[in-house]
């Protein structure tokens, strides 16, 4: 054992919801010789659920953060090649003050890229970009035959299309290649403004596809009546050299939440009076400024361990994406059940959502997606199911990289892609040694 490797002992392994089991982790410099007899690599653990806990049959798994190494970089194309354990924060250190940056982020930088390409993260401009695998070149995996093999678009495209999105599920990813974009500058002009309700949100969505890379909405899922779907809409671009600020954007400091809150902290009377707050602090038209880009792009970041602010029992994310041809009308249903079961929350995203990605079971579709945290309650299982059903019975889909409490068989009707990547997986896998927690749960895989 070296002195970058951690001594591997049985000990708690969580989701970033609190969802946690007692395992052995594995974490070394050397991913390749950890994951020869594993049926997981995790990352950072912010999926917030069980995606990346371990099943319970085998409750032991490989852990990619300390395989972080930057092994070649190309600036004619912008193609980066780095062990899965290399973080988006290692990125920005790296690349944003040279005028690069991934084209895709997700609403943290405390993520692997291994984790990325393995949930197939999307951002504020996937109306513009797509999620992250559109821009992934090659993969290199050991699959679970012990074989380490190199997939692309050319080469073992299948393996390609089933991992991106995959949820791990495929082999351990090892390496990834992936094509960063350059930018004008590293700063954001953007904007903020008051909506007043849901009808007009899905319009001002829409509307600002054309003229802004960037957008996303938050909305004070608790109001009710002709306020349903009120919130506060962002926009932003890149700035350019003449707009930004000359000095480069230092990171911003970030207080922890030292302990484990009591749960009425995130209780539904302190959600009414933030969602109030913060509705009233943004304008009422839209005011142009620069913004950070920590700021920007990872809000939540600004805090460390926020997680803690729920309670022992901890939260879930719902997060799901409703089809575009459904419009206001399912928007409308999809919040009043959310009022009717009370589902008192400080964070409700709406965003934009463009074409499916190549993913095969990539999480976007063209539509709009809804992501709502859900404090751990009596009723937070019922809340999710009764979500569910009406997500199905509309043609929607969820995020397995959120998700903690869905059922198989609402999985598996919100899912007609399952079959194909099922085939995939098993040609690759056919004694079913690559599998998680959340793979017991929802795709029948042994404990």
């Amino acid at each position: 054992m070296t002195v970058s490797e951690r001594q591997a002992s049985p000990g708690v392994v969580a989701g970033w919801g609190g969802i946690s089991t007692l395992a052995v982790e594995h974490e070394s410099e050397d991913l390749e010789r950890v994951t020869r007899h594993v049926p997981l690599t995790r990352g950072l653990g912010r999926s917030y659920g069980d995606s990346s806990l371990p099943p319970p049959g085998e409750p032991v798994v490989a852990a990619s953060p300390r395989a972080d190494r930057l092994l070649a970089f190309d600036d004619e194309t912008g193609d980066l090649t780095a062990e899965a354990g290399y973080s988006l924060y290692d990125l920005w250190d790296t690349f944003l003050p040279r005028g690069w940056f991934t084209p895709v982020s997700p609403g943290t930088q405390f993520v692997t890229l291994g984790g990325m390409v393995a949930a197939d993260v999307h951002g504020k401009n996937h109306h513009r970009e797509g999620s992250i695998g559109r821009h992934v070149q090659s993969l290199r995996i050991r699959v679970a035959s012990g074989d380490i093999v190199t997939c692309s678009r050319q080469q073992e495209p299948d393996l390609f299309r089933a991992t991106i999105g995959g949820m791990g599920l495929t082999g351990h990813i090892l390496e990834v290649t992936l094509r960063l974009v350059r930018i004008p500058s590293p700063w954001i002009y953007g904007q903020t403004h008051r909506v007043s309700g849901i009808d007009e949100f899905i319009r001002v969505l829409h509307a600002a596809r054309d003229e802004w890379p960037f957008t996303m909405g938050w909305i004070d899922c608790l109001a009710q009546g002709r306020a349903l779907g009120r919130g506060v809409m962002f926009a932003g671009r890149w700035a350019t050299p003449d707009e930004a600020p000359r000095r480069p954007p230092r990171r911003l400091p970030r207080p922890t939440v030292p302990v484990t809150c009591p749960s009425w902290v995130m209780g539904q009377t302190v959600a009414r009076v933030f969602n109030a707050c913060y509705y009233r602090l943004h304008p009422a038209r839209p005011r142009p400024r620069i913004f950070h880009p920590e700021a920007f792009f990872y809000p939540l970041d600004a805090i460390r361990h926020w997680n803690r602010l729920y309670g022992r029992r901890g939260f879930t994310q719902y997060q799901c994406v409703l089809p575009e041809s459904g419009g206001a009308a399912l928007m409308h249903e999809l919040l009043e059940r959310m009022a009717r079961f009370g589902a008192a929350s400080f964070l409700c995203v709406i965003k934009d959502c463009g074409p499916q990605g190549e993913g095969i079971l990539s999480f976007p579709m063209p539509g709009v997606l809804v992501a709502l945290d859900l404090p751990m309650r009596d009723n937070t299982q019922q809340v999710v199911d009764s979500l569910n059903e009406f997500v199905a019975a509309a043609g929607g889909r969820i995020y397995l990289a959120k998700d903690a409490l869905s059922r198989a068989e609402h999985f598996r009707a919100m899912e007609p892609r399952l079959a194909e990547f099922e085939a995939i997986r098993r040609r690759w896998d056919p004694e079913g040694r690559i599998r998680s927690a959340q793979s017991v749960r929802l795709f029948g895989d042994r404990p």
